[in-house]
């Protein structure tokens, strides 16, 4: 997994719902959910990356990377995918 798009692909192959997730600039469900994982820009501003649980209307991050491919595979593991779809 390498870049968010790649991710949202392997999301839907694997038949996860649209609103179990938030991919910053490329899967933002509208309504806001009110429970999902999400993948965003890190506190460390661009190239830093953010991933975590968004409950009861707060972010919880669960863990910052150095890279959008270590987020990505990461933020998979949290929407409870294993392997890659497709792969």
């Amino acid at each position: 997994m390498t870049d968010r798009r790649a991710l949202d692909r392997a999301l839907r192959e694997a038949g996860v719902p649209g609103a179990y997730y938030w991919i910053e600039g490329v899967h933002e469900p509208a309504p806001t959910p009110p429970d999902f994982v999400y993948l965003r820009t890190g506190p460390g501003g661009p190239g830093t990356w953010e991933t975590g649980v968004y409950e009861r209307g707060a972010y919880e991050p669960v863990a910052t990377h150095a890279t959008e491919a270590e987020a990505c595979a990461h933020l998979l593991a949290l929407a409870g995918v294993t392997g890659q779809p497709g792969a």
